[in-house]
């Protein structure tokens, strides 16, 4: 028994997932009769908002290849993204650098999932949320996922989304502040964004209660 037990472990975390839309159906045969999926993306970052995306997929016409955004090219999420807005109802929105140095990065990631889910064209009854914090406006009618980027379609779709639209920003910001590769890094602390900083200093768009930030001020 000792023995197996090894191994199974093991096996468990080298598991890989492959989305589907067993939780949204589970959801479903409950009495749920709207349920989407919600992901944020760019807690890391050092510069620029962190973003969220809130997405109810039509089970009769769900774009094919999705996964966790991190695991596809960008060239495909591009591609999927116009897909995911052409058939779905979508929602984008944001926490802005000043509200995440206000009330910190977890709870501005929270807070940008409720406005997505809230900004839905149809009221969502029932959100499965990447990760393993529910926002408390969803109240008892959310289910938090591990990994529910790869594991749930209605996330993957909201991972896509939000990845797509954060990394346009950012390329958009990067032409109004050339010189931090946020084009490349979307605003995370590589190699080229610390030598931008010692350059030419911190900006508007950087968050001042990020460590590297901070110790810069």
């Amino acid at each position: 028994m000792g023995l197996a037990l090894g191994p199974a472990i093991g096996f468990q975390s080298l598991m890989t997932y492959t989305p589907d839309f067993s939780f949204e159906t589970a959801a479903t045969k409950r009495g749920y009769s709207r349920v989407a999926g919600v992901d944020e993306v760019g807690r890391g970052p050092l510069a620029g908002p962190v973003v969220a995306a809130a997405v109810w997929l039509d089970p009769d016409n769900i774009p094919d290849g999705m996964n966790d955004s991190k695991k596809l090219t960008a060239k495909r999420r591009e591609a999927l993204y116009d897909q995911i807005l052409a058939v779905a109802d979508v929602s984008i929105a944001s926490c802005s650098v000043e509200e995440i140095d206000e009330i910190n990065i977890l709870q501005a990631s929270l807070r940008a999932m409720e406005r997505a889910v809230a900004g839905l064209k149809i009221h969502a009854d029932y959100v499965l949320v990447d990760g393993n914090k529910i926002p408390a406006a969803f109240g008892v009618n959310a289910e938090a996922i591990v990994k529910g980027d790869a594991r749930s379609l209605s996330i993957s779709a909201a991972s896509i989304v939000a990845k797509t639209w954060r990394d346009r920003l950012m390329v958009d910001l990067a032409q109004q502040y050339p010189g931090y590769g946020w084009e490349k890094n979307a605003g995370y602390g590589t190699k080229l964004h610390m030598e931008g900083l010692a350059k030419f200093g911190v900006t508007p768009h950087h968050r001042c209660s990020f460590k590297p930030i901070h110790n810069m001020l």
